[in-house]
């Protein structure tokens, strides 16, 4: 694959340390959720980082389905929710939810568009078989 473009980040100290990113002004703490064991009161996780760039990629890739099928409508919402758990070999793994909210098409057209966007979007092939992910499509 030649790479259309390519970004670079650094952490020092893990889920509780630091991130830049090089060459942007991004940079920010990172924080164990409580859940998890946490304690710092400002921060964010690497699955909240996760969910927000697979939120955005994936709403591109609706984009670019309804640009290929020449339907104008309004740019749905795109929300993914990421969980982390343990495996069954005892590491962890991850899960994701996406839930495509559309105006403006019937129920057969979203799940369609839904699936085609699922098939394109980057952060889709790079989990497909590796983590579950469902993908469901609503009609508001």
């Amino acid at each position: 694959m030649k790479n259309l473009y390519q970004a670079k980040a650094v952490s020092v100290g893990g889920r509780d340390g630091h991130v830049t990113v090089e060459n942007s002004p991004i940079q920010f703490e990172m924080a164990l959720p409580p859940e998890m064991g946490g304690k710092k009161a400002v921060g964010f996780n690497p699955e909240q980082l996760f969910a927000a760039g697979y939120s955005a990629c994936f709403g591109s890739a609706v984009q670019h389905v309804l640009r290929l099928k020449r339907l104008e409508i309004e740019p749905p919402e795109v929300h993914v929710d990421v969980g982390i758990g343990k495996n069954e070999t005892g590491g962890f793994a991850l899960a994701a939810d996406i839930t495509v909210t559309f105006k403006g098409v019937d129920q057969t057209t979203a799940n369609e568009l839904a699936l085609q966007a699922h098939q394109v979007c980057p952060y889709s092939n790079a989990t497909r078989g590796n983590i579950e992910v469902n993908v469901k499509a609503i009609v508001a």
